[in-house]
């Protein structure tokens, strides 16, 4: 069993897809999402700068995008025939692994992401909030530690690693009193994601799944909310509308990983974040992360 894992905000990189568009069909490729989410893709994801594509709006629809390019680069190997593949996407990475999985086409994900990202962007500036992990440290201190700076754990990542969201101020205090053996490190998002902070962002995404037509998934996807397959396409659409103001439980998502037997991990670009949990979360899983032709070339051997 292989699994094809999806990265989440935060894991884009200035310059990350210069290398990408010297392969053949990239750069259209790129252009088309990009027009589909109203963005200039390539722009943003070769010339603009660490905080230009921080920015909620910006960042969403490229991770998303960058994900779909190596899934199409791979489909060969990832189609529905296959019956070795389970996917999964962190945060916004979701969609990506939605969308991979045949619950999406490219252009709704696009038109999913732009919404949600536009949507959390405008949440996000209502109130000055951003997100930090907590790193070591044991679970229910930390968990105790941060509901009591009246924060939400936002991520359990597994692996030692909590992320706390809420005000900046909030963050600030938890960062001066870190639970014990612990240490906190704010993280380049924009925004306290996944949780009631993005209450606004709700109905802008609502109204526009009341219009898609989603399929059922081809390969198992797996949920954030819980780290269950969902049991349709419908289904994999309310979670994803949900999973803007709840918690994501990756820590659950990788333990189904490890229930299910899988052997190896494939993480899409903008890769790195996800293959680190796994060397804590899933021992001995070996985990490859894709950022460049080299790195595809490998995958394609791994998913022979």
């Amino acid at each position: 069993m292989i699994a094809i894992v999806c990265p989440g905000q935060g894991s884009q990189k200035p310059g990350f897809l210069t290398e990408w568009l010297a392969l053949d069909g990239v750069r259209p490729h790129l252009e088309r999402l990009g027009e589909a989410a109203g963005l200039d893709l390539v722009h943003y994801g070769t010339e603009a700068d660490e905080e230009t594509i921080k920015d909620t709006a910006v960042a969403q629809p490229l991770i998303v995008a960058a994900g779909l390019v190596a899934g199409r680069l791979l489909a060969d190997r990832i189609g529905p025939a296959r019956q070795d593949l389970v996917l999964a996407g962190h945060s916004v990475g979701e969609i990506t692994a939605a969308a991979l999985a045949g619950v999406l086409t490219e252009e709704d994900a696009m038109a999913f992401v732009r919404t949600r990202a536009n949507a959390m962007a405008e949440a996000a500036a209502a109130l000055p909030t951003g997100m930090s992990a907590v790193l070591g440290g044991k679970e229910d201190e930390v968990r105790a530690a941060i509901e009591a700076a009246g924060l939400t754990a936002a991520n359990a990542n597994g692996g030692g690693q909590t992320v706390a969201a809420g005000t900046l101020e909030q963050l600030a205090a938890l960062a001066e009193h870190p639970p014990a053996r612990a240490r906190v490190v704010p993280l380049k998002v924009a925004g306290a994601f996944h949780t009631e902070h993005m209450a606004p962002a709700l109905e802008p995404l609502r109204e526009l799944v009341a219009g898609l037509s989603p399929a059922d998934p081809v390969h198992p996807l797996l949920s954030n909310a819980d780290g269950a397959p969902v049991a349709s396409g419908a289904a994999a659409l309310d979670a994803l509308v949900a999973q803007v103001c709840r918690p994501v439980r990756w820590d659950l998502c990788m333990q189904t990983l490890l229930e299910r037997g899988v052997e190896q991990l494939v993480e899409l670009p903008p890769a790195g974040t996800l293959s680190g949990l796994a060397k804590r979360g899933m021992k001995g899983v070996p985990a490859l992360a894709v950022n460049s032709a080299e790195d595809l070339e490998q995958a394609r051997s791994i998913l022979v």
